[in-house]
């Protein structure tokens, strides 16, 4: 099937939206479930001491949970404080999170303590980047200086009064939140649930589906049920397996029956184009370690540009780090989702 769709649905009680390319599945939003602090989360928390040797201090946050703040630097220990969760935790460990507060929507995000105007270097037409630019510019000039603009890329071809009407939107939020630093321990903004990020983070679609039962309709759960699989089939016969363990996720690459002299090299470079898609939908994040088919080490920069074109495109927080002595390659990923095993387990 051509062209894109979004699908609005449930699964397994929990609210989900999912998009699709040409019939593949590209990304996936479930909600986590009653009692997690997802990312985007945003709190009134309460400051411990400093932890000598951590750098940083846990935070008490709502429902007797806690996080852990690095930036804290000038703050009083005991002090009600506002905070954004930023990532999952590991079981067990503390949630992370940021004082650099964002309010984010489909056309503009405002960010405290971060002034200035920024529009999306995805706009590349300069005509309506200046339009922009006065729109802002006139939309935010009786705010408190220290509230900052960012205009996403959505706003080229959006109308200027819905341009306008959701900067205003997102402004008064802010400044609504900004506003309730004293007291207990609280949930000020809850994360977007699924159907609300779908329609703020993902491009229109051809197709947008909310009826019941678009999961089955668009093959969604059966895309599903194959990711709840550690194998990846790829092109050519190769395949690539992920397994996540409490330290790392690892993904082991083999090239399946072919023996020709370029097996190793195609199905390397397959399974890198693919592993972004794999985390993303998987909610796969932290230290991963790729156990890459044999290729000399000539080879090598050839895999590595692959991987730089790989996850520029992915959206998410990455960073490569390199080839281990034993040949394999590190990256680290933001751990922003809770991995779809736990979600659907």
């Amino acid at each position: 099937m051509k062209g894109s769709v979004i699908a609005l649905d449930q699964i397994k009680g929990r609210e989900a939206a999912a998009h699709l390319v040409d019939g593949r599945l590209e990304d996936l939003f479930i909600a986590p479930g009653e009692g997690v602090l997802a990312p985007e989360t945003l709190c009134r928390g309460k400051l411990g001491r400093p932890v000598k040797g951590l750098g940083g201090a846990f935070v008490e946050l709502p429902g007797g949970a806690r996080g852990f703040l690095r930036q804290v630097k000038g703050l009083r220990p005991g002090a009600a404080l506002l905070v954004q969760v930023s990532g999952l935790a590991e079981p067990g460990k503390a949630v992370p999170l940021s004082t650099r507060l964002l309010f984010k929507s489909r056309y503009a995000i405002i960010t405290p303590e971060a002034p200035g105007l920024n529009i999306s270097r995805q706009i590349s037409d300069p005509v309506r980047e200046q339009e922009l630019k006065a729109l802002a510019t006139d939309t935010m000039q009786d705010a408190d200086p220290a509230l900052g603009l960012i205009l996403r890329s959505a706003c080229e071809l959006a109308d200027d009064e819905i341009v306008r009407a959701d900067i205003m939107h997102m402004r008064k939020l802010a400044e609504t939140v900004l506003g309730d630093e004293t007291g207990p321990p609280e949930i000020l903004l809850d994360a977007p649930a699924p159907h609300l990020a779908a329609w703020r983070d993902w491009p229109i679609a051809d197709t947008l589906d909310e009826a019941a039962g678009s999961f089955r309709r668009y093959g969604v759960i059966e895309t599903i049920d194959a990711l709840m699989q550690s194998k990846v089939m790829l092109q050519g016969g190769a395949s690539m397996v992920l397994e996540p363990t409490r330290a790392l996720i690892a993904v082991d690459v083999n090239t399946g029956a072919d023996t020709s002299p370029a097996a190793a090299l195609k199905a390397n470079i397959a399974a890198i184009r693919e592993l972004p898609r794999q985390l993303r939908l998987r909610g796969l994040g932290g230290q991963i370690v790729i156990d890459l088919a044999p290729v000399s080490k000539k080879d090598r920069q050839i895999l590595e540009q692959s991987l730089r074109a790989a996850f520029r495109t992915d959206g998410r927080d990455t960073v490569l780090a390199g080839w281990t002595p034993l040949g394999n390659f590190e990256l680290t990923r933001k751990r922003d989702r809770m991995p779809l095993l736990q979600l659907l387990a």
